[in-house]
């Protein structure tokens, strides 16, 4: 998931960002103390709670309440790769906002509408081609209070495991028409370079017709094109 030596300050956004405040209180103060790796680190997690089956990547039905997600549908895919070529039986984790803007969470202060029907949250493995896809909607951006006026530009979280603990990448796919792109500390944070790999294109042989529009998002875990971290928060 590390990118060649020597180039981590090229690629990487640093931990200590001032204009994303939540970095100026969480940043490490003194040097990072390497620790050598355990057996715990070297073990894979897997799916610890329960299988994973084809409904978890469908996040637009919600299985206790029966019902659908408002807002516009959406096809999330794309592949996994590493410096070695795509990576099978990844296991990826996604959350989101809802088409308001609200996660269903009890500290989100944004009063922006809840969705009874969507929880904003979705799984699923990389087949052998190191495909994934997700059926889900189109977040909808919200404020908070990182700056006056300041405003999350449309996002999905990502999170992935490799075959070891230590092969994980927490990072933040967005959407290329987003005008508050230009605002985002978050997305600043990355070096300039690196920021198109944190978009999503859209996918006009994704789109279903009269169903959902795609997008395709590849994310490379190693090499020269590695998809960056998403910075501390």
């Amino acid at each position: 998931m590390m990118p060649a030596a020597g180039t981590e300050r090229d690629v990487f956004p640093p931990y200590l960002y001032e204009a994303y405040r939540s970095t100026i209180r969480r940043a490490p103060r003194q040097p990072l103390i390497e620790v050598m790796a355990t057996l715990t680190e070297h073990t894979g997690p897997g799916p610890t709670l329960s299988a994973i089956v084809p409904e978890d990547a469908d996040l637009t039905r919600n299985a206790g309440t029966g019902g659908e997600a408002i807002g516009q549908r959406i096809i999330v895919t794309g592949r996994v790769f590493d410096e070695a070529g795509p990576i099978a039986g990844a296991l990826i984790e996604v959350w989101q906002a809802n088409a308001s803007g609200r996660y269903w969470h009890c500290n989100d202060p944004w009063p922006g509408a809840l969705d009874p029907h969507f929880i904003g949250m979705g799984r699923c493995l990389t087949d052998r081609e190191g495909a994934y896809r997700f059926l889900t909607i189109r977040p909808g951006a919200y404020p908070w209070r990182n700056h006056p006026n300041a405003w999350r530009p449309a996002h999905i979280h990502f999170s992935l495991f490799g075959n070891n603990s230590r092969g994980r990448l927490v990072t933040q796919m967005y959407f290329p028409d987003d005008p508050l792109l230009p605002f985002d500390p978050i997305l600043s944070a990355v070096p300039e370079a690196a920021r198109p790999g944190l978009i999503a294109a859209y996918a006009h042989d994704v789109t279903e017709p009269e169903w959902a529009l795609g997008w395709r998002w590849d994310i490379h875990l190693r090499g020269a094109g590695a998809t960056q971290f998403e910075p501390p928060r």
